[in-house]
């Protein structure tokens, strides 16, 4: 009867977890959530706390510091801080996952892989979590050479989790290898149309929802490439897009407010 009791306990912290982090999500108003998320963050520590062991609880922690550090703190050591404890987090709920593929992140790179690969369908979860908050935590750290070398075995957690299921986080792992394989430019390695396709198949996976896509599409690729007609268009189209589409509310806000940005500084880039 007592394990019934915990185990009704901990379904319902995770409920209150989840629900938490899609109000945040479907907030129209970044200042409300920039103001008011500490408090939420403080409670989702509470409730780890409590239940340390609770997967659901641990993935909300790393997902709720993760966005939070990279969206609203501008003092950079503040927000690494706060990407390392979204890193510890995600490292949690992966290691009691699958404790072999977790060692094998703080391994060389073949090993890494050669853990990805028997990695399965129950992993995807911590495993696209783990790899989003390491991505953020690289982003944090990039003036740190030991950081930056940690993007191939990033890179190749976002290949496997496309590999188990491309749709997960309706195409998240696609947006993000956008991003990272837009990096380099072609003079020096860069593979950009390879970054394009990741970029439009994050664009269709979200049937268009995700407006941060096309901001992060318009900065990292378009520019790359030198392509202002697709740059400006993409920013444009996001400027104009007003529709609160469910689970991008707040994401869509924010993208809307770097589109006016962007275009604003399109004549000296280009």
């Amino acid at each position: 009867m007592l394990g019934g009791c915990a185990s009704m306990i901990s379904s319902a912290t995770s409920g209150l977890a989840d629900n938490i982090s899609q109000a945040i999500l479907n907030q129209n108003d970044p200042a409300t959530v920039r103001d008011g998320a500490p408090a939420y963050l403080l409670m989702i520590d509470g409730l780890i706390e409590g239940d340390p062991d609770n997967d659901a609880l641990l993935l909300a922690g790393a997902k709720l510091y993760g966005s939070y550090a990279t969206a609203f703190i501008e003092d950079a050591e503040r927000a690494r801080r706060l990407a390392r404890k979204s890193l510890d987090y995600a490292r949690r709920a992966l290691c009691r996952r699958d404790p072999d593929l977790c060692a094998a992140s703080e391994q060389r790179l073949p090993e890494f892989e050669a853990s990805l690969a028997r990695a399965d369908a129950r992993d995807l979860p911590a495993l696209y979590a783990y790899a989003v908050a390491w991505a953020g935590w690289i982003q944090l750290n990039s003036e740190d050479w030991n950081a930056i070398a940690e993007l191939p075995k990033v890179t190749a957690a976002f290949e496997r989790c496309i590999a188990l299921d491309e749709t997960h986080d309706r195409g998240g792992a696609h947006l993000y290898l956008g991003v990272i394989r837009s990096l380099r430019p072609p003079a020096l390695g860069g593979k950009p149309e390879m970054a394009r396709q990741h970029f439009e198949r994050a664009i269709e996976l979200s049937d268009g929802e995700n407006l941060m896509a096309r901001v992060l599409m318009a900065r990292h690729y378009a520019r790359m490439v030198f392509d202002r007609e697709l740059h400006d268009q993409l920013l444009t189209s996001v400027r104009e897009d007003t529709a609160e589409y469910p689970g991008y509310v707040l994401s869509n806000a924010l993208a809307r407010d770097q589109a006016v940005a962007l275009l604003a500084e399109s004549d000296d880039f280009f």
